[in-house]
């Protein structure tokens, strides 16, 4: 039983309205709209409004404002009852918002069925914002279930690494963090704030774990050789970077549709060696030519790589890696990086502390590894 609010004070339009609407409906009867406003005082709303014109017309302002309370969608329907018999006001009425008119006089059969079509589409309008609210929860949840299954695929992938060179695992962790704060740190310069969006930042966390994923294609006997690498072995060790790219690439093209994490991966993984002065590999691009991601990848790559015990090598004190960084400015790495980096350096050497395999030396502590030479031989890994 729909509830019927009727402002109306002609005793002739009260009874036939309650001829017409008794029977199906619950009615409430108001004289003005300040008595109406009075009666639906907190209680919940009408479903339908009858509005005597000329008592709508002392003050259009509450028309149809506060007498039609509901959520978008959801606003109580006002039929308008003519000022007079005969009245021609009905389109200015609607355009004023009333939903439906009513002439006088008033036929019961015409008011009910008048109000029924109201009821009923109204009813039709809150079915319909109520799928949509649910096919909106439903689009978020297998939004969030597919983004769900994606990290999972990527950390899967990630491992992959991992599975062969255990010293991987940390350091692809390391690098996912270094990189998100050098992002963060650079997402305001005019360089570089047109691609480091919110958006494209959590991309770049995403793909950051993949950079070393062709790395599985390379032989157990040079991925883990302990000493220097041969001409030979490190040309071999670099094509890690093209066997990277091709794979995710593949997996761009087996894809329906594109992934944006894929193609910031791809970029990622091929041109992470890259150097800013175009001595790096495997394309030699310099400068701009490298994508913004890869220019990040290359800066954290390089400081972990410095920092962290190989089995090829000792880790260098953090005071040495970070000098290392500084001194490639402008020939290794993109000048405005290196500046990011020296202002968020304490928090690198706060991601390296949290993993133990990774802590750096400091001032103070054994110098064995301060004495070895820099790991010019295992560029391929990152280092200068």
């Amino acid at each position: 039983m729909a509830r019927i609010l009727i402002i109306d004070d002609r005793p002739e339009d009260l009874e036939a309205l309650n001829r017409a609407l008794a029977a199906e409906h619950g009615l409430q009867a108001a004289a003005s709209l300040q008595q109406a406003l009075q009666v639906t005082a907190g209680e919940p709303g009408p479903d339908l409004i009858l509005l005597d014109a000329t008592i709508a017309a002392i003050d259009r302002r509450q028309f149809p404002g506060r007498l039609r309370p509901g959520a978008p969608g959801r606003a109580t329907p006002v039929i308008v009852i003519s000022a007079s018999e005969g009245g021609d006001d009905e389109q200015t009425w609607l355009e004023q918002g009333a939903d439906d008119y009513l002439p006088r006089p008033l036929r019961p059969a015409i008011v009910a069925a008048r109000v029924r079509i109201q009821l009923e589409l109204q009813a039709a309008r809150a079915r319909l914002l109520d799928q949509n609210r649910s096919l909106t929860a439903e689009v978020a949840r297998q939004l969030a279930d597919n983004l769900m299954i994606q990290d999972v695929s990527i950390r899967a992938l990630a491992r992959l690494a991992e599975v062969r060179d255990p010293e991987t695992g940390d350091h692809l962790r390391r690098t996912q963090r270094y990189v998100r704060t050098l992002a963060e740190e650079l997402s305001t310069h005019p360089r570089f704030a047109a691609f480091l969006t919110l958006e494209n930042i959590e991309l770049l966390g995403k793909s950051a774990p993949l950079h070393d994923i062709g790395k599985v294609g390379i032989r157990d006997e040079i991925l883990l050789k302990p000493g220097r690498l041969t001409a030979e072995e490190r040309e071999i060790m670099k094509a890690h970077s093209l066997l990277g790219f091709q794979a995710i690439q593949q997996a761009e093209q087996d894809s329906e549709q594109p992934i944006d994490f894929l193609r910031m991966a791809r970029e990622i993984t091929r041109w992470h060696h890259e150097k800013w002065d175009g001595s790096g590999y495997p394309d030699g691009l310099a400068g701009d030519a490298i994508p913004i991601a890869a220019r990040l990848m290359a800066l954290a790559d390089v400081f972990d790589a410095l920092i962290a015990e190989r089995v090829y090598k000792r880790a260098f004190p953090v005071e040495l890696a970070g000098r290392m960084i500084r001194e490639g400015r402008c020939s290794h790495f993109d000048p405005d990086i290196v500046d990011a980096f020296v202002a968020r350096e304490a928090d690198f050497i706060a991601i390296a502390r949290d993993h133990a395999k990774a802590r750096p030396l400091v001032a103070g502590e054994p110098a064995a590894a301060a004495a070895a030479p820099p790991p010019a031989a295992r560029e391929p890994d990152g280092c200068p």
